[in-house]
């Protein structure tokens, strides 16, 4: 287990510089939840390895919602450009699996035990299909949101890691501006921002705030 005060941003810059200096590009997973978040992630990454951006999130709700945000994440990866060419692997929507992960917590607030268990079910079919693949690393863009906890995403990478003997990027996106930055490369490529995490309990969460807002 982590302790807070562990800077994984840091981390990941050491696993950069070593890179670097050994003058590698090594293989990539890295599962991504939409093309805004994934933009200042990948512009983070490109120079330093060949990346598959990996569309698992069988928990975004509607499917037609789904359908757009993996659209929107193809259309962003084929107007970026980067150094090295990014692929894209597309998963099935398997809605079932965020079904069973959430049996049982169906009251939990956004942020806690529920979403623990969607990031480590989104974050295990990555690593799993980075170990059938023979990629080097994987890693995920869920960091560069101000509204994921970091600390438990790398506790869980690095868990999965050890199962599925891959490397994991540790990351903490939101640093040096990234998601502000995402925001501005949002605007930048015209990208459809949704305005709520993808799930149906997020969706609600999100009508509810803005009906106390609007005050109806």
């Amino acid at each position: 287990m982590f302790m807070e005060k562990v800077n994984f941003d840091q981390k990941m810059m050491e696993i950069l510089q070593k890179i670097e200096k050994n003058q590698e590009v090594p293989t990539l997973l890295l599962h991504t939840c939409c093309a805004p978040c994934s933009s200042a992630v990948l512009l983070r990454l490109a120079d330093y390895f060949h990346i598959t951006v990996f569309y698992y999130n069988p928990n975004i709700e509607p499917y037609d919602e789904y359908l757009k945000r993996k659209e929107e994440q193809q259309r962003f990866l084929k107007d970026f450009q980067a150094k090295y060419p990014i692929s894209f692997l597309d998963c099935d929507y398997e809605h079932e699996a965020f079904e069973k992960v959430s049996e049982g917590l169906e009251n939990e607030k956004e942020g806690g035990p529920r979403c623990f268990k969607c990031y480590k079910m989104r974050l295990e079919r990555t690593a799993q299909v980075a170990k059938e693949k023979g990629f080097e690393y994987f890693g995920t863009s869920l960091t560069v949101s101000p509204y994921k906890n970091a600390l438990k995403i790398n506790e869980i990478g690095e868990e999965l890691a050890l199962t599925y003997q891959v490397s994991f990027l540790y990351s903490d996106f939101k640093k040096h501006d990234g998601y502000k930055k995402s925001i501005e490369m949002s605007k930048e490529y015209n990208l459809y921002r949704q305005d709520y995490c993808g799930c149906h309990f997020s969706k609600e969460e999100r009508e509810n705030f803005l009906k106390i807002k609007n005050g109806s």
